[in-house]
């Protein structure tokens, strides 16, 4: 998927724009509650909601990048190549999911059809950088798949020492 982030995501000129989000308080909201929801997750009115943009290099990698007015959900396909890869791309997703708190834009629940979402608010782009935003999901993509490699890796080499030590009383 990395792969996809660096082709698509570099690809495109800047993400900058698409985090320029306003604080609104919408007419939807009766006054008394005055909530400011994310409008991707809400949906709401379809008439703040921008067009999503899809990023892919094959059906397996993909980035999903879906601006509304006041927020950005980004969503991540990691490529999985073979059973193995799909089996440790759902345990690393599911150790980072857990620990969501930890990451503030992290979503638990990823946009169906994706592995990993993450959810960028208004608020989020006031209290931090906008360009560390964009570098950390463009590192984020890169890591991954670096740390899904070397997992197979590490295990295929694990699978080995097993099976010549289970199978070396029968030399």
């Amino acid at each position: 998927m990395v792969s996809i982030a660096m082709a698509g995501l570099l690809a495109y000129p800047d993400l900058g724009p698409v985090l320029t989000l306003p604080v609104t308080i919408f007419t939807t909201v009766p006054p008394m509650q005055r909530h400011n929801v994310p409008e991707i997750e809400a949906q709401t009115s379809p008439e703040v909601l921008l067009n999503p943009m899809v990023v892919a290099r094959n059906e397996n990698e993909r980035v999903l990048i879906e601006p509304s007015i006041n927020s950005v959900r980004i969503s991540i396909k990691i490529k999985q190549a073979d059973e193995i890869e799909n089996i440790l791309v759902h345990k690393f997703t599911r150790f980072l999911t857990q620990r969501a708190e930890a990451f503030f834009i992290l979503r638990r629940k990823p946009v169906k059809g994706y592995d990993i979402s993450f959810l960028i608010t208004n608020y989020h782009t006031e209290e931090m950088l906008k360009h560390k935003l964009v570098d950390f999901i463009i590192q984020f993509m890169q890591e991954v798949d670096k740390e899904i490699s070397e997992m197979k890796l590490f295990l295929n080499a694990r699978a080995r020492f097993v099976a010549e030590s289970f199978l070396t009383p029968f030399d």
